[in-house]
C-alpha cells in the first residue's frame, strides 16, 4: 500500500476508537515521572492526548505532535482547559520544526518503529536538537516476530540512538513481543 493511502486509512481510524487508544496513560510513564520536578515533554505520535493529558495533570508543559488529524482534533478536545502545543506533523522532519523545546522527556509510544530506515535516522536527528543535555525519550517499539512484519531489535534500537543517546533502562513488554527503551541524551 503506498504511503500516502497508508496515512489516510490510520487517520480514517480516529472516526471511531482505535484498539491502542486505551484511555489510560502508560503505567511506564505514571512511574517514570513520580517523583520528579515537572518539566516540558513532547509526546511523538501522541494520538488523541492521554498520555498529554497526564503529563498536563501532573504539571507538566506539554507538546504533542501526530500525522493523523483527526488524533490531534480528539487531543485538542481532551486538552482543552490546559496549555499545550498540539501539531499534525511528521515525526521525520523534527529538525525543520518551530517547537516550543527543548524538552527534558519525550515519549513515543509505537511511532518509531513503524518509520521506514531513512525516517528513524531522521527522527533521531531531530531528538538530537529537541531533547536537551541529560532529557530523557521513551520509546515503547515491538520486536520482530514470526506473527508481525513489522519491529525492531534491541541492538538496532540501541544502533540508532547510540550517537547522541544512551540507552540507561530497559523492559520487556507485555502481551505482544515489544519493549521499552529509556534513552538519556548525552
Amino acid at each position: 500500500m503506498n504511503k500516502y493511502l497508508q496515512r489516510i486509512r490510520f487517520n480514517l481510524k480516529y472516526l471511531s476508537k482505535p484498539q491502542w487508544d486505551t484511555g489510560v496513560p502508560a503505567p511506564e510513564l505514571i512511574r517514570y515521572i513520580f517523583g520528579k520536578t515537572p518539566g516540558s515533554a513532547i509526546d511523538l505520535g501522541c494520538g488523541t492526548g492521554t498520555n498529554l493529558l497526564y503529563l498536563a495533570q501532573q504539571g507538566w508543559s506539554i507538546t504533542g505532535l501526530d500525522y493523523a488529524p483527526l488524533a490531534i482534533e480528539k487531543a485538542k478536545k481532551k486538552l482543552k482547559k490546559f496549555q499545550k502545543t498540539l501539531l499534525v506533523a511528521d515525526v521525520t522532519k523534527l529538525t525543520d520544526m518551530d517547537l516550543p523545546g527543548p524538552y527534558d522527556l519525550g515519549l513515543d509510544m509505537g511511532c518509531f518503529h513503524n518509520l521506514s530506515e531513512a525516517g528513524r535516522l531522521r527522527y533521531v536527528e531531530g531528538l538530537e536538537k529537541w531533547i536537551r543535555s541529560n532529557g530523557v525519550i521513551m520509546v515503547y517499539a515491538f520486536q520482530p516476530s514470526e506473527s508481525m512484519d513489522k519491529g525492531i531489535t534491541k541492538t538496532d534500537m540501541i544502533a540508532y540512538f547510540r550517537n547522541s543517546f544512551d540507552l540507561i533502562n530497559y523492559e520487556q513488554g507485555q502481551g505482544k513481543p515489544s519493549a521499552w527503551y529509556y534513552f538519556k541524551k548525552k
